[in-house]
């Protein structure tokens, strides 16, 4: 019995999991500063200090 639940369990997960892979979406190459090549996160300026970028 305890083994017919964790099959269960275990076959539900991997179709969670399927799901979840076709519904994220593809994102692009984050954006990165121009100067120090650090990710930028948002649209402030990038915390070197480089306000141009």
């Amino acid at each position: 019995m305890i083994v017919k639940i964790v099959t269960l369990f275990l076959i539900g997960m991997a179709v969670l999991a399927m799901f979840g892979r076709l519904r994220m979406p593809r994102l692009g190459r984050p954006k990165k500063c121009a100067a120090c090549g650090r990710p930028r996160i948002g649209s402030g300026p990038c915390p070197c200090g480089n306000e141009d970028t």
